[in-house]
């Protein structure tokens, strides 16, 4: 995870780096919450299409207000996540 984190803030410049746990696995929201990550939002049957997960992100250096938490929609459906054309 490290190297991931460090590539997307110093090489890439990103905002944040996210990835999506089923909300069933506390175990790995706990371990990611250590690591810095907090639950964005809740995808709705994002596991075949019966398993909810959360999308969690961890803001980088480049977002210094952390404006990459902020959502006005903090449950969406997986049709939500793709991008319209």
């Amino acid at each position: 995870m490290n190297e991931l984190e460090e590539r997307s803030d110093k090489i890439f410049d990103g905002y944040f780096v996210d990835l999506y746990v089923r909300v069933s696995n506390t175990a790995a929201v706990e371990m990611y919450k250590g690591m810095g990550y907090t639950v964005y939002r809740t995808v709705l049957q994002y596991y075949d299409g019966n398993e909810d997960a959360y999308d969690m992100r961890r803001p980088l250096s480049r977002d210094v207000d952390r404006h990459s938490l902020e959502t006005d929609k903090r449950v969406v459906t997986t049709q939500e996540l793709r991008p319209t054309m």
